[in-house]
């Protein structure tokens, strides 16, 4: 299962707009092999594409789907392995169904839909793969037995509707989409989730150290997020100094917001924490929260953070 700073910048991305409306699971191992779903989303009786998540992300969230970012155009292989994770997918639902005696239809099987920064013509003609009128540009069709789409990221129209698929992309394009967000709303919640995303994209890729020369540029960009969370953080103490005295509010909003990033971080890193391990990471001071900030990308699982814990109450 990949562990790139761009494999979980992409997942969390995904979660945190697919989340409110189905259940999506970034772990799904396919029954049988040793595969992982990048992100497999199945939406609740509830969700309305129209109402609820608006653009081309809302209409693919539609109906139950496989979801697979790229960093990179992928090669046939990578192709293949996708279809590959679909059809086993798919076929474990349709046993599912029939041992609990339930009709299913076709339209109800999960879709597959790739997710590439671009993809070269030779790339689509090879797997059949052409332009859909109903998607627009940028959108390309598998062969409909296949139910499978590519999305060519950089071809997508610079419009509002495909704002949250293009910052999945690479270069110009995702820097464009980056340019955006910051130019939403400073009110508007969607801005505020996606500058944390960010941030905590530029602390992976600060942590690797191993980041391309195209990403250099990325990590100026994304400072400018980061700079722009921070001072949204400084903000928020500022108004809470009003009753508490300017300067502790300052610094008590600053570490409010510190807190809660780790805790999000966490939660994503290793799953749901446990209501007593929660308390002991807010008792955690300044210094002892930049130290687990730095830590916790390296954890998978909670005993990683429990033993952490654990070692720092011992100095």
């Amino acid at each position: 299962m990949s562990r790139t700073p761009f494999d979980s910048f992409a997942k969390q991305l995904l979660e945190e707009f697919l989340s409110p409306f189905g259940e999506v699971d970034t772990t799904y191992e396919v029954p049988g092999e040793s595969r992982f779903v990048d992100v497999l989303f199945i939406p609740t009786a509830r969700f309305s594409a129209a109402t609820d998540l608006s653009g081309l992300l809302g209409e693919i969230a539609a109906t139950p789907c496989l979801l697979e970012p790229f960093r990179n155009q992928p090669s046939l292989i990578e192709v293949r392995n996708c279809l590959l994770k679909l059809f086993l997918v798919q076929a474990e639902t349709v046993r599912r169904a029939r041992r609990d005696d339930e009709r299913l239809l076709d339209a109800e099987l999960p879709q597959l839909w790739i997710l590439a920064p671009s993809a070269f013509q030779s790339l689509l003609s090879s797997f059949g793969a052409k332009a859909s009128e109903h998607w627009g540009a940028g959108v390309y069709a598998l062969p409909v037995a296949l139910k499978s789409m590519i999305v060519a990221i950089n071809q997508l129209p610079r419009t509002e509707a495909t704002l949250w698929v293009r910052l999945l992309g690479r270069g110009a394009t995702q820097q464009q989409a980056i340019e955006e967000v910051l130019a939403l709303p400073p009110d508007d919640s969607r801005r505020s989730n996606v500058l944390q995303l960010l941030v905590n994209w530029k602390i992976s890729l600060e942590l690797t150290e191993a980041f391309e020369q195209e990403e250099r540029s990325l990590m100026a960009q994304l400072s400018q997020a980061y700079l722009e969370w921070e001072q949204a953080t400084r903000q928020q103490g500022i108004e809470q100094g009003i009753e508490q005295g300017i300067e502790q509010g300052i610094e008590q909003g600053i570490e409010q917001g510190e807190k809660a990033l780790v805790l999000r971080l966490l939660s994503r890193q290793v799953g749901a924490l446990p209501e007593p391990m929660r308390r002991r990471i807010e008792a955690l001071d300044r210094i002892q929260l930049e130290l687990l900030g730095e830590a916790l990308l390296a954890f998978s699982s909670l005993s990683d953070l429990e033993n952490w814990l654990n070692h720092r109450s011992l100095q």
